[in-house]
């Protein structure tokens, strides 16, 4: 299989790539709106260089990866889309929910293959849980927390993309940048809808023009509480920061703390230990299985639906905290 990865300097590029490699994909090409940066690219990792954005439409490998500013994005994941190439669509797509919706609206009309990289729905925790699911031994989810919660938004700066915390760009601060993972983990575990119970955004140390920290209380139908912790607070410009991805159910306790994770089971008296994935290698199994659906031509795992369904809530969120 051969993809293109369009957008080398997104801060997840070298993480795609690896991701790639991993996987056993031909790397076809990489391309960028920065031409050098995409030279620069290409020559580290010894990758072919593309240079203009329509050869890769009129010469389609079998996906691209869609990576880069929220201006831009659209109408290059629109071409893609409607020269019919499966795409795989890094955040942030759009500075707006109603663009990304846009996008969702054309890809089902051309009925495309769109999937979305959120690669903590690939964690041990969540995997785990599921496969407790699968042999009916979870038992109603009771409780989550998901949060995320990493260094200083200067970190953007020095990685060369500062319009990721400037709003009119951005679309918000470190609730849209990565809460995201946690919205769209509750959204798939939820039972029915999710409705917002408390919402405290706010800008605790930075003082910058979006948020540096944000904590989501919501409920589903079935009463079970979702907590979603978001920050920049983290005192370290190093990769990484706090991390923890809970769940807990009627029979299950399962815990994720990134770098460990366990699971905790009523039923058995067990307590095990997970296998370890770190949250950066978890784009490797993020790719494997979408290239795995792309392949025998099932659906994403993580949709373009399901990236308009955590960014809407969000906007409530905002919406509600008067932001």
């Amino acid at each position: 299989m051969k993809i293109v990865l369009a957008g080398s300097s997104h801060w997840h590029a070298e993480m795609h790539l690896d991701a790639a490699h991993s996987y056993g994909t031909e790397i076809a090409g990489i391309w960028d709106e920065d031409a050098e940066h995409a030279r620069a690219f290409a020559a580290r990792h010894h990758l072919p260089l593309i240079t203009d954005f329509a050869r890769i439409l009129s010469s389609p490998p079998d996906a691209i990866l869609l990576m880069g500013h929220p201006s831009a994005v659209p109408a290059r994941a629109r071409a893609v889309i409607e020269a019919g190439i499966p795409l795989i669509l890094e955040k942030p797509a759009a500075s707006s929910t109603g663009a990304l919706a846009a996008l969702r609206d054309l890809a089902r009309q051309h009925q495309a293959f769109v999937s979305v990289p959120l690669p903590n729905r690939f964690g041990p925790a969540v995997t785990a849980f599921e496969q407790l699911r699968q042999q009916g031994r979870a038992g109603a989810v009771a409780h989550c927390q998901f949060r995320l919660v990493n260094g200083p938004p200067q970190r953007y700066a020095a990685d060369g993309v500062a319009w990721v915390v400037d709003p009119a760009i951005g679309g918000g601060g470190a609730l849209r940048n990565l809460g995201i993972h946690g919205v769209d983990a509750a959204l798939s575990l939820a039972t029915g809808g999710l409705g917002l119970k408390a919402v405290s955004i706010g800008n605790r140390i930075h003082r910058a023009e979006v948020e540096d920290h944000a904590l989501l209380v919501l409920e589903d139908a079935a009463g079970a509480l979702f907590v979603i912790e978001a920050g920049y607070t983290f005192a370290s410009m190093r990769p990484g920061g706090d991390f923890e991805w809970r769940i807990v159910s009627e029979n299950a306790t399962l815990i994720d703390y990134g770098d460990r994770a366990v699971c905790a089971t009523l039923d058995d008296g067990a307590i095990v230990d997970l296998p370890i994935e770190l949250p950066a290698t978890r784009y490797r199994l993020c790719m494997s299985d979408t290239l795995d659906r792309l392949a025998r031509k099932a659906p994403p795992a993580i949709s373009i639906d399901d990236y308009v369904a955590a960014m809407s809530l969000i906007d409530a969120a905002y919406e509600k905290a008067g932001r």
